[in-house]
């Protein structure tokens, strides 16, 4: 009997989603829970698993493809693997392979590269991937289908194609996500009254910190003391002196919050994520580490948690990993405002009437007007660089 393959529940809100690549093509033996497709939501991608071990029939919706959740994306037979194995090799279709498959001289097919072979009618698994890891990208794909095409053509004396040069185009539909935070963006500034308030901030004395005790830390706790957790202690600290940076409008009421979800923006496999520290006010500096990193290794394999990714009072973005020296992050509605870090950069400073080198970073806070004004921006900010240069500040909380 034939077992229908279903979008599953995404979670709340999320009626649509986006096939992504069919992880198994059909006469490929699954076994029970083996992921068989990945499926694209606007908030993270989830992998759908066999519900029984068999064969995979038919693929009705490819990759790239829109579809609703509960649609019937594919079919599978249930049985038993194949004798002396556990998962037979797809045969060779007569039709070109879908869109992603993995059919490419043992390599990943890009779906660039997909495209062009199914305009050809060509087969993936008779071109050589010359990508990372035997992957087969466009050119590869446009240089097979050249040499197939090409003796042809010169027999039936027709014109030459038009050579393929830099001046090519890729249309690729937006994924899920992008077009979630496309929305997102653009609403945060029809919707909120966004500035942007700058300062300063000497890395001296966190940098001495974390060079004192990082040999006893990563021996008691297994993981590196990073920036990252110094930043969530000192924006919980000015969180707590100003709550109006925590709040959020709701309506035609401000909703004060009593506890801290903060966001951190991390970079992910479908792009920037933020999972959420949930009552990171009660946590450790090793709690705070063990959790970020945590978040950044499986938000690299788009393992993120649909539930991990809603709500937070606050959020913190780290521009400075790539290289930014100054930024204006842009709010995460429905929250106040985002503290935006940057690169840490060698620069002289007057301090004690001397010029000396130190380690500066610049801050940025964007903030909702409706809600946050000038001068607590000013102050939340200028807190964090008090905490930041002198840390015994947060333990003391003076």
């Amino acid at each position: 009997m034939a077992i229908e393959l279903i979008v599953p529940p995404m979670g709340e809100s999320i009626t649509e989603v986006q096939i992504g690549t069919w992880l198994k093509q059909p006469g490929d033996y699954v076994a029970i829970d083996d992921p068989i497709v990945e499926i694209e939501s606007d908030k993270a991608t989830v992998e759908l698993p066999a519900p029984v071990g068999g064969t995979i029939t038919e693929i009705v919706k490819q990759l790239g493809d829109q579809a609703n959740v509960g649609d019937v994306i594919g079919f599978m037979e249930e049985g038993e693997a194949p004798a002396g194995e556990v998962a037979s090799e797809t045969a060779a279709p007569a039709e070109a392979p879908a869109a992603g498959s993995n059919d490419g001289g043992g390599g990943h097919v890009m779906p660039s590269a997909a495209r062009v072979l199914a305009q050809a009618g060509a087969l993936a698994s008779q071109v050589s991937g010359t990508g990372p890891g035997g992957r087969v990208l466009k050119e590869d794909a446009q240089r097979h289908v050249a040499g197939k095409t090409q003796p042809a053509a010169a027999s039936a004396s027709a014109p030459p194609a038009a050579p393929n040069g830099p001046r090519d185009e890729e249309v690729v539909p937006m994924s899920p996500l992008r077009k979630r935070v496309a929305k997102t963006l653009v609403a945060a500034q029809q919707d909120a009254a966004l500035l942007t308030t700058f300062n300063e901030v000497d890395m001296t004395s966190v940098m001495e910190v974390r060079s004192r005790y990082k040999d006893a830390y990563t021996e008691k706790y297994g993981i590196k003391l990073g920036f990252m957790s110094f930043f969530v202690k000192a924006s919980i600290d000015a969180l707590r002196t100003l709550p109006q940076v925590n709040a959020e409008v709701r309506g035609t009421d401000i909703v004060y919050k009593n506890y801290n979800d903060i966001g951190i923006a991390v970079g992910g496999g479908k792009g920037l994520v933020v999972p959420v520290l949930r009552s990171a006010e009660r946590m450790s500096f090793a709690e705070i580490e063990l959790a970020i990193s945590d978040f950044g290794q499986r938000a690299a394999k788009n393992k993120i948690g649909l539930d991990e990714l809603q709500g937070g009072t606050f959020t913190i973005s780290n521009g400075g990993v790539y290289g930014s020296l100054l930024s204006t992050p842009i709010v995460n509605p429905p929250q106040s405002a985002i503290l935006g870090m940057h690169a840490i950069q060698q620069r002289p400073m007057a301090i004690n009437d001397e010029v000396v080198i130190r380690p500066m970073m610049y801050l940025a806070l964007s903030y909702d007007h409706r809600v946050v004004d000038g001068r607590e921006a000013v102050t939340f900010l200028k807190r964090i660089k008090d905490c930041l240069e002198d840390p015994s500040r947060m333990l003391l909380e003076i």
